[in-house]
């Protein structure tokens, strides 16, 4: 079996520590995923869905990086969203941004509230 390597960029080593949660996990060549929330740099969330999506993307971006991973690896993600309807628009026109043809298999999910605000 081959050995696991936990991928934590330095920006997300607090969440690592305080909530004992990888933001992914390397086994191989296979890299998973915890989901990503649209808080910036600061921890904190811009009150605007665009700016939060995008937030959520870029920490993607970095957990993919500090992976040896980019968005072009990506076979398949799953998002859950606080408001799927209202806001699933600007959400497509954001990650459309960063994910390109061939698109990766996608489920959106409506739930009525995430881990943090």
């Amino acid at each position: 079996m081959s050995k696991r390597r936990v991928v934590v960029p330095k920006s997300m080593k607090p969440m690592y520590e305080q909530f004992h949660f990888a933001p992914a996990v390397r086994r191989g060549k296979q890299v998973f995923c915890s989901g990503q929330v649209g808080n910036g740099p600061d921890g904190k969330l811009d009150p605007d869905p665009a700016a939060q999506i995008t937030a959520a993307f870029e920490n993607l971006a970095r957990v993919l990086e500090k992976a040896g991973a980019s968005f072009e690896d990506v076979v398949e993600i799953t998002t859950y969203h606080v408001g799927l309807n209202e806001h699933i628009g600007v959400f497509m026109q954001v990650k459309d941004g960063y994910i390109k043809e061939k698109y990766p298999a996608w489920t959106a999910i409506g739930v009525s509230e995430l881990a943090f605000d």
